[in-house]
């Protein structure tokens, strides 16, 4: 971390949450972005689903999560299968890093 007071996206907090979340059916071989309320959250926020309590269904993978709408989560679930299947539902584990600033461009 830098040691001046200039903005440069450096991480102000990260926090963990474990909201139960119900995901809908998704089609065989492909990824569907699904919405979840979530209060709180901030479009600046970088989020990441770490985990989930319990068992994932067969083929369900988790390819992406984001918030793109202020307390809004948006998780793009992946089906590796042949047939259509519903991401468990329940608690999922996230951490949500929060910046101090934009995130630069550039690593310098």
């Amino acid at each position: 971390m830098s040691s001046t007071t200039i903005t440069r996206g450096n991480s102000h907090e990260t926090f963990y949450i474990a909201p139960s979340i119900t995901p809908a059916s998704v089609t065989n071989a492909v990824t569907a972005l699904q919405t979840f309320s979530l209060p709180g959250l901030q479009t600046t926020d970088l989020v990441q689903i770490i985990g989930y309590n319990g068992a994932q269904t067969n083929n369900i993978v988790v390819a992406q999560a984001e918030c793109l709408a202020a307390n809004v989560l948006s998780v793009q679930f992946g089906n590796v299968g042949a047939a259509a299947a519903t991401p468990a539902a329940g608690v999922y584990n996230i951490q949500v890093v929060r910046l101090e600033g934009p995130a630069p461009a550039t690593a310098v």
